[in-house]
């Protein structure tokens, strides 16, 4: 492709995102759905404007690592106290339970290949935890004996979730399953975990006196990525997805430190506040390109839509995806109103799914008609739930406890 034809796709791509995120969420539904879409226009599915290019998939990929990172610095491991073991109970089960049965039900019903069937499984254990945020919020719910649960819940689902994707990363470029190999890369990934805030502490520290007497702008944002894409460098070189190293980077300058340093290391707040503040337009700069990708990579054109295949194969997991979230509930003591909240706040897989569908097609598990299936279940998943918290909220809001 000539340059000036890629600066050109660039900008469709940019501005097809931004405008398709804008009426996604002036419709109340998340932007990523918005983004999704305006790929599925540009793509193949329907106009064929713009073609998922090196150049493209490159730029993608480092907007998903700097999701993670936005994930990771957002996530709060002090709501995993807060809430008890209730959070975990939710979390472990609705993990649990959509990887089990996706992978039982790909597997035994629709005779999928098993390491397939295992990216579909780990596809339905997302959860989003930005939109879940997002949601409770608008409903001032954020910070309710409930949201304390969700929250909570959704943070030791997002840890787990990169933990499982890291493994079938492994197995994805391993050509199978080795658990051997399998068991390097989590031992690797508990070390890398461990040492990560030692090193972002480190570095926070040098940012922070450079900062103050730097007479140039820019310094923040230039070195936070320099640390993230160091991280995902270092990910890479343990055998982990790049992505993991967003993440580890983001967790290790959040505002609470996790592991054993978290009495020791304690992060600035105020310095975690600048670096979300600073970072944020960077990561909104970048993220949309790896959505929008998502939805070039889809070509709904070569779909049968009157085979019953698609809709039994995307009706049977979206139901998995809901009760298997909806499970986890069922063994904590809440009212029922409360536990309908937390079920239905932790349905949504947004943007945490859609890297797992990608992570599938890209290492070639999912054809086209697959990757399609998942697609419309993530978006489903993602759109109703919303819709079904501020019912609950609306009518049972007596029933919730700041």
């Amino acid at each position: 492709m000539e340059t000036h034809i890629f600066f050109l796709h660039l900008v469709i791509i940019l501005i097809a995102a931004r405008v398709f995120g804008e009426i996604a969420a002036r419709l109340t539904a998340p932007p990523v759905i918005g983004e999704l879409f305006a790929g599925i226009v540009l793509g193949p599915s329907l106009f064929g404007w713009v073609e998922p290019t090196d150049i493209i998939k490159l730029l993608a990929e480092i907007g998903i690592i700097l999701l993670l990172f936005k994930v990771g610095l957002e996530t709060d491991i002090k709501r995993l106290a807060t809430a008890g073991c209730k959070c975990g109970i939710v979390a472990i089960t609705g993990f649990t339970a959509p990887l089990v049965l996706g992978f039982s039900i790909s597997f035994w019903l629709f005779s999928i290949p098993m390491l397939e069937s295992l990216f579909i499984g780990g596809t339905l254990t997302a959860t989003s935890i930005g939109i879940t945020v997002r949601v409770l919020g608008d409903l001032n719910l954020g910070n309710s004996h409930e949201g304390d649960i969700v929250l909570g819940a959704a943070v030791l689902d997002d840890i787990l979730g990169v933990m499982l994707l890291a493994l079938l990363y492994e197995f994805s470029i391993g050509g199978g399953i080795n658990w051997l190999n399998a068991g390097k890369v989590l031992l690797f990934i508990v070390a890398f975990f461990i040492l990560a805030p030692v090193l972002a502490k480190l570095m926070s520290l040098i940012i922070k006196r450079i900062e103050n007497f730097s007479e140039t702008s820019g310094l923040i944002p230039t070195m936070i990525v320099s640390l993230v894409l160091l991280f995902a460098w270092l990910a890479h070189i343990i055998g982990a997805p790049e992505l993991l190293g967003g993440f580890a980077a983001g967790l290790a300058l959040s505002r609470r430190f996790f592991l054993p340093l978290g009495a020791t290391l304690r992060t600035d707040a105020k310095f975690a506040l600048n670096i979300k503040r600073q970072m944020s337009p960077i990561i909104s700069l970048f993220t949309p390109i790896f959505f929008v990708l998502v939805g070039l990579s889809i070509n709904l054109r070569e779909i049968d839509w009157s085979s019953a295949y698609i809709w039994l194969f995307s009706l049977t997991l979206f139901t998995v995806a809901v009760f298997g979230k909806m499970l986890g509930v069922i063994f904590i003591r809440e009212s029922g109103a409360s536990r309908a909240l937390v079920g239905m706040s932790m349905i949504p897989r947004g943007e945490v799914g859609l890297v797992f569908a990608e992570l599938g097609k890209l290492s070639g598990f999912f054809n086209n008609e697959t990757h399609a299936g998942l697609i419309i279940v993530i978006i489903l998943t993602t759109i109703l739930p919303p819709f079904g918290i501020k019912w609950i909220q609306k009518h049972y809001q007596y029933a919730f406890r700041k």
